[in-house]
């Protein structure tokens, strides 16, 4: 499980802020104080369709049990 310090709630809300409210990354950046890294990857996971959101966390998943085992 992810140690994130916002909840995905939190991070879906943002992301609506720039894909629906039309404001910059930049802009809820620094009114959030969030960098603009974590929001480029929210926005990149949270405007993808939950069919696809959820096929790329079983990859994910897969691939660190690949990996750690």
């Amino acid at each position: 499980m992810p140690n994130s310090l916002f909840a995905e709630e939190f991070k879906i809300e943002t992301v609506k802020q720039i894909n629906e409210s039309g404001y910059s990354v930049a802009d809820v950046s620094e009114r959030l104080g969030v960098s603009t890294h974590s929001l480029y990857a929210w926005k990149k996971r949270y405007s993808m369709p939950s069919s696809e959101m959820l096929t790329a966390d079983a990859q994910a998943a897969e691939r660190r049990r690949r990996f750690c085992s």
